[in-house]
């Protein structure tokens, strides 16, 4: 773009109203639909020039530059359940978090719950696939077992653990 080397050649002896007339027409360059190949030319033929119409040419560009494209933001991911929230049981099964409690906690992602009634049992485990706590009811010969196989564990919640 010859038309902006030729301007640009201009600022160096320009009077202060003839270089405010020059950046105006630079600014406009830079606002048409021809914007990326002027931005481009400014940029080039600034190198040559004084620092304080470098400066000025930067500003031009600063003011007319396209708005970065920002990237898709990821969506926001359930905040994680920390050890004293008891998960929401599955929809349909009858039990809100007030009525169950937790008998077990192991700091490596096992929790276990139970009724305040009854006698079912739900077990909350981090899927290694998602990352997010699933929670699923146990049935009564996995409850035994689990009993047998956590009796002398240190996690029990205290006053809680469960009668062989």
């Amino acid at each position: 773009m010859d038309e902006i080397e030729t301007l640009i050649g201009e600022l160096q002896g320009a009077s202060t109203d003839r270089k405010a007339a020059i950046y105006g027409e630079l600014e406009n360059l830079c606002r048409s639909s021809d914007a990326q190949e002027a931005r481009s030319a400014i940029e080039k033929s600034a190198r040559a020039q004084i620092l304080t119409i470098q400066w000025e040419l930067e500003e031009i560009l600063e003011r007319t530059a396209p708005e970065p494209i920002k990237p898709p933001e990821p969506p926001e991911e359930p905040a994680e359940a920390t050890a004293d929230e008891v998960p929401e049981p599955a929809p349909g099964d009858g039990h809100s978090a007030d009525d169950v409690e937790m008998v077990y906690e192991d700091p490596r992602g096992l929790v276990l719950h139970r009724t305040k009634t009854g006698d079912r049992w739900l077990a909350t485990q981090v899927d290694p696939r998602t990352g997010q706590p699933q929670t699923f009811e146990l049935h009564p010969q996995e409850i035994d077992q689990l009993k047998t196989q956590l009796a002398h564990s240190p996690y029990w919640v205290l006053g809680k653990k469960p009668a062989q």
